[in-house]
């Protein structure tokens, strides 16, 4: 069973006869529900911890150092401040949508909207990204056209602002701090925040040489470099999120460890239909058609799988069917390979 496709088998592409299995195991009701898990008990949700105060002070923060940016970045003829200033908005963006994936979370699913509204979060994070990059495109226009004029830029007025950006974005980090080892969406927080520091550092260093040298076009070239700076993590979320709306495998979800998991399994001879897609930002789920010839222990196993499959690999939606496989003697006395039904 050496099958790098998730989504096949973990042994072959083999024939199925699908409607005997999966069809079946949304529509027999209470005789297959035994074999057919969602989880078990229940979802074992990695649910966020509550870091709403955080959010709060740290977008309020945030969004007022942006105006300031914007205001003394046009009174200071400074396209460096700027460019700044379209990377913090961008982090406020940020900063809303993981408020939102964490608030999101906890919004119970409807008749309509069976899986709740997690998946806005996708989307969310897709425009975020498209309306980040627009940004750096009208940035990079202006900064190369200003390389063709002599315009005066206010050093000082640009190190005051950078230098407040350092605290302002330091302190929204360490907000974030306690949860950036336990919460992979707090901690993305975190580590932007702390970048977003050394970035104003960067206009900072920019604000002396300006002042100390009157070497105007070091303005233009550091927006350059923070356009740089944004399209190299914007590009990233772009793809994750332009993947995920494609229910593309979430990023860092270890396929092969899934794959070599349902291999190991106690009574397990094949698995197939394995599929594995995001449900918002923060959550994931799988389906799986596993093959057990035998019916002994078939609820302690649903169980297991379930819950290693939440603690090892953060996939908390898992629905789990169970097919019977049967061998049948061919006219040419060979045994056939066994067709697969759902277990009952």
């Amino acid at each position: 069973m050496n099958n790098p496709d998730p989504h096949l088998s973990g042994e072959s592409d083999r024939d199925h006869n699908d409607g005997a299995g999966a069809a079946a195991g949304h529509a027999e009701g209470e005789d297959s529900h035994d074999h057919h898990s969602h989880g078990g008990s229940g979802h074992t949700h990695h649910l966020p911890a509550t870091f709403g105060k955080a959010f709060a002070i740290g977008i309020t923060l945030n969004m007022v150092y942006v105006v300031a940016q914007v205001l003394f970045g046009l009174a200071a003829h400074s396209l460096a401040l700027l460019a700044d200033a379209g990377h913090n908005l961008g982090d406020v963006m940020g900063l809303f949508l993981a408020w939102g994936a964490s608030t999101l979370a906890k919004r119970q699913p409807t008749p309509r909207f069976t899986y709740g509204l997690r998946r806005s979060t996708i989307l969310a994070s897709l425009a975020n990204a498209i309306l980040l990059l627009v940004a750096v495109g009208g940035i990079t226009w202006e900064a190369i056209r200003r390389f063709g004029q002599n315009e005066q830029v206010a050093g000082i007025t640009v190190i005051w602002v950078a230098a407040l950006g350092v605290v302002v974005n330091g302190v929204t980090a360490m907000l974030f701090a306690s949860g950036r080892k336990s919460d992979l969406n707090i901690k993305g927080a975190f580590l932007h925040m702390a970048a977003d520091a050394a970035v104003s550092a960067g206009v900072v260093v920019a604000g002396l040489v300006i002042l100390l040298s009157g070497w105007w076009w070091i303005d233009p070239v550091v927006s350059l470099l923070i356009n740089a700076v944004i399209v190299w993590g914007t590009w990233g979320l772009f793809r994750d999120s332009l993947d995920m709306t494609m229910d593309a495998v979430p990023p860092g979800v270890d396929v092969p460890g899934v794959q070599s998991y349902l291999r190991s399994l106690p009574g397990i001879t094949d698995f197939h239909h394995l599929h594995i897609w995001p449900l918002s930002t923060t959550e994931t789920a799988l389906t799986v058609h596993l093959v057990k010839p035998q019916t002994e222990g078939d609820d302690d196993l649903l169980g297991t799988v379930s819950r290693e499959l939440s603690v090892r690999f953060e996939i908390d939606h898992a629905t789990i069917q169970f097919e019977r496989c049967v061998s049948s003697p061919s006219s040419a006395g060979e045994v056939d390979k066994p067709p697969c039904v759902q277990a009952t």
